[in-house]
């Protein structure tokens, strides 16, 4: 795959990478042995850009990634993330904690210095009162991080953060069920030359097209456990979308919308790559199958102009109603 780069940085990323939070079991139990061959995978393919947080299993995906990454891809771009551990969310945040987390980090991920750390949907008030912006700076200046970022959950929370001239990257979810980031923010974004990684890029796995009203998750799956954001945000699950009115849409789309030659993860990643914002798309993956293909639509050429516009009309008239958690 051919790099961009990230915002006004000088870290190359894929436009597909790697996201994560599955090697934490938070999509059901994985193993230390499936982990590596997921991460394997994802290098063979050409991914060169990883993205992770410290509170992933506790620590755990830093830790298999510091397994594979630490011997010889020490050229791949790596993002972890600071602010939701317990005892720091919602309102124990301090320079001590950023440190000390960042220090955590390097140690699992076995590298000296982070390259990029994000905020972790933090609380807005927090981003507002400006001190995690300084203190991300210290840690820039001593070299613990090359550069920062932040993971939101609103589009206010955002635009906040985009007041700040030492950012990076913004991270949100951003999908064919999430278009609302295009209406401004992708632009604002651009303008100031902050790159945009988009999460949930595929509504946990629903715009994959292959679940149905019978599939079934583990219990530690938070497709299970935080289907109406009982546990955490709502929008971290199926982008919001209530179960089975996606399962519908997305047969909408796989009918109405979707492209003969493609599959319903290469036309939803395609869909987002096709935004200048975007820098990358961080699907998860629990095997090495779904790596390679979420890969594949790095390689595809732009979907039609006349086809996005489609594709925004049925959502501001058939999907923007049901989003719950909506930003």
């Amino acid at each position: 795959m051919k790099t961009r780069t990230l915002g006004k940085s000088d870290l190359p990323v894929t436009p597909v990478g790697l996201g994560c939070w599955q090697l934490g079991g938070d999509f059901g139990p994985i193993t230390e042995a499936s982990a590596h061959e997921v991460i394997h995978s994802a290098l063979d393919e050409g991914i060169r850009f990883f993205d992770t947080a410290d509170v992933y299993g506790a620590g755990q995906s830093e830790h298999f990634l510091g397994e594979v990454l630490s011997s010889q891809w020490q050229d791949a771009v790596v993002a972890t993330k600071y602010g939701r551990s317990k005892g720091v969310f919602p309102d124990g945040y301090s320079f001590n904690s950023m440190r000390d987390s960042v220090l955590r980090s390097q140690d699992r991920l076995q590298r000296d210095q982070i390259d990029l750390l994000q905020l972790h949907c933090i609380p807005h008030a927090q981003l507002k009162q400006g001190h995690v912006f300084d203190w991300l700076e210290e840690l820039k200046l001593e070299g613990q991080i090359r550069y920062y970022g932040a993971s939101v959950e609103t589009l206010d929370e955002a635009q906040t953060c985009l007041q700040y001239d030492g950012l990076t990257s913004l991270q949100l979810i951003f999908n064919m069920f999430r278009q609302s980031a295009a209406d401004s923010l992708l632009d604002n974004a651009l303008r100031k030359q902050v790159g945009v990684i988009a999460r949930v890029p595929l509504a946990s796995g629903l715009l994959c097209g292959k679940f149905d009203k019978d599939t079934e998750f583990n219990a530690s799956d938070h497709r299970q456990f935080n289907r109406q954001g009982e546990a955490f945000n709502v929008g971290e699950t199926f982008a919001g979308m209530e179960y089975e009115t996606g399962l519908r849409l997305v047969s909408e789309l796989a009918r109405d919308f979707k492209p003969k030659h493609l599959k319903m993860p290469e036309f939803a990643l395609r869909w987002i790559l096709d935004h200048p914002a975007i820098s990358c798309v961080i699907p998860g993956a629990s095997r090495p199958e779904q790596v390679v293909q979420n890969v594949t639509a790095a390689t595809l050429p732009n979907l039609d102009a006349t086809l996005h516009q489609r594709l925004n009309a049925f959502y501001e008239q058939k999907i923007k109603a049901h989003i719950q958690g909506q930003i």
